[in-house]
């Protein structure tokens, strides 16, 4: 009984991440490859950068904040982005490969910029 309990509990635990994925997944085959590019590659990234000392607490990340950021086939080039941790903006430029169809990156490198002043945040579209 108490190894049904257990399954049934680990099991019960597991799908909701599994559930997860898939929506994931699905959100982003919506997208359009230019969108769902971005989106591959912040998924990629945010982990990458955690291991800036600085960035240890990143949790978002925008990909043209100067500048635009460009799709070449499977490689997307952000020399303006911005990341956000622990309630403060750095700039970031990165280059991201992903699979042809958009949908995981493959590699995330990146380069940290300077922290954005809390004065520029409203006028580059950034937030607390």
């Amino acid at each position: 009984m108490r190894r049904r309990i257990a399954t049934a509990l680990g099991l019960g635990l597991f799908m909701p991440l599994v559930a997860s994925a898939a929506t994931l997944e699905d959100s982003l085959a919506k997208l359009t490859p230019e969108f769902r590019s971005h989106q591959a590659c912040i998924l990629r990234g945010l982990p990458a950068v955690r291991s800036e000392q600085a960035l240890r607490r990143a949790d978002r990340m925008k990909t043209s904040i100067f500048k635009p950021a460009v799709l070449n086939g499977t490689k997307l080039t952000a020399p303006g982005g911005a990341v956000r941790s622990a309630g403060h903006w750095y700039a970031l430029s990165f280059t991201c490969d992903l699979t042809s169809d958009w949908m995981k990156a493959t590699t995330f490198t990146f380069k940290l910029g300077p922290e954005i002043p809390k004065t520029d945040w409203e006028r580059l579209g950034l937030w607390q």
